[in-house]
């Protein structure tokens, strides 16, 4: 039999079991995704809430991603872009910091707002240049160090660090003490550069639900808890036993560790985010916009209005609001803190809005720290399975689409076969 003709299990339904049963299906395999949740999707899920797209936590689609782009029709998601900037509430009022090469109109207010200094501001313009002329696999190859040290070797002064950096990249990283590995802050900040941080209109939900559309209707199991796994097949939580030519485990570093005990001391720390949802009656901001805390102090990292980017995150007449925490504080007044807090960004309006959930993540992100960031072919190897995710290359969508089709194309590329699925 062709490698092409294989059966392939994979173990999870995220972004990249789904990117690999895709890319396995369109060379003539045939996957099968076995997925303990209710639904494919991973960490990219959206609930319908009285109306309104809650995505689970703050997430965005970086449209310049290169493997991503092509294995999605970007068309069909209708991508809404964020302008390219940020307010930034810092000394006690809203300060504008923009991309003055797509946006000349703010060149004077970005140039004088008081988020780092000029000279900052054209070490930003330096560095976009440098990277647009960088290879991702040049970045890769690159000495890796955390952020923080990266930033400050290029020569930014603490203030923009701590101001922008620090609150920009806390909402990127789930961290604002910038320990992430400089090669994923190059990444990302080439992303941003070449491109927009968009939204699907009708929720980030529309990616795992393209991916999912392209594969054989019976192809994904929801609901079915794999607790066994070998080389030649798996066990459900049913005791159902099922046997393929090639396993993939594509769950998060922490489920494939507990299913493959041996390789638990490769498993990432987490970081977690918490993101709590408001309804009103008109947006705080009436543009498609990311604002910043650059306090350095308080519960909030950064607020976003969905409903400003894409309508259809909210029912006619009213407005979405996001509001990311960093990590999962639990006071019994969380709610009241947060509002208490973004009175003073916003006003007294604040008091209207309306909670509608409070959504905590424990999972949200693998930690990528200095020396991990787009290392390694991607997925690993493992007593005649493969194992894939975004933990293996960049936590980023990107990441997780990467890993998933170079995990397919090794399995394509694998002579050994063994039972196949009746």
């Amino acid at each position: 039999m062709s490698a092409s003709g294989k059966n392939v299990l994979i173990i999870g339904g995220g972004l990249a079991g789904l990117a690999c049963a895709v890319r396995l299906h369109d060379q003539g395999a045939r996957p099968w995704i076995f997925e303990a949740g209710d639904a494919p999707g991973g960490r990219v899920r959206t609930d319908v809430v009285e109306g309104f797209l809650l995505d689970r936590g703050f997430q965005v689609y970086l449209d310049a991603y290169p493997e991503a782009g092509v294995l999605l029709d970007k068309t069909s998601l209708d991508l809404r872009r964020f302008k390219s900037g940020a307010l930034v509430y810092c000394g006690g009022r809203m300060r504008r910091v923009m991309d003055v090469f797509r946006d000349p109109r703010h060149l004077l207010e970005s140039a004088c707002a008081p988020v780092g200094s000029v000279s900052d501001k054209l070490r930003v313009a330096l560095l976009k240049w440098r990277l647009s002329r960088t290879s991702i696999e040049e970045i890769a190859a690159h000495e890796d160090m955390t952020t923080e040290k990266y930033l400050q070797r290029a020569g930014f002064s603490s203030r923009m660090i701590d101001v922008f950096f620090r609150s920009f990249y806390g909402g990127i990283f789930l961290e604002r003490e910038l320990s992430t590995s400089s090669r994923m802050f190059e990444f990302t900040f080439k992303m941003f550069s070449q491109g927009s941080a968009t939204l699907p209109a009708r929720g980030m939900v529309e990616i795992p639900r393209q991916l999912s559309s392209r594969l054989p209707d019976g192809t994904i199991r929801p609901g079915a808890r794999v607790v066994e796994i070998r080389a030649g097949g798996i066990t459900l939580e049913s005791g159902e036993q099922i046997a393929g030519d090639a396993v993939v485990v594509a769950t998060d570093a922490t489920a494939a560790a507990r299913l493959m005990p041996a390789t638990a001391s490769a498993e990432p720390a987490w970081r977690s985010v918490s993101c709590l949802y408001f309804a009103a009656d008109h947006s705080p901001l009436r543009e498609a916009i990311i604002v910043l805390n650059g306090t350095g102090s308080g519960l909030v990292n950064n607020v976003c209005v969905p409903s400003d980017v894409s309508p259809d995150y909210a029912p006619p007449g009213q407005a979405l609001i996001s509001v990311s925490l960093l990590g999962m504080p639990e006071p019994a007044d969380l709610e009241a803190q947060v509002l208490e807090e973004l009175e003073a960004w916003f006003g007294s309006d604040v008091r209207k809005w309306r909670h509608l959930r409070t959504v905590r993540i424990e999972r949200a992100l693998p930690e990528l720290e200095s020396g991990v960031g787009l290392a390694g072919p991607g997925f690993r190897r493992h007593a005649g399975i493969l194992i894939c995710g975004d933990h293996l290359w960049s936590a980023s969508i990107e990441g997780a689409i990467i890993s998933g089709l170079r995990t397919a194309d090794a399995v394509l590329h694998t002579s050994s076969i063994t039972k196949r699925v009746p």
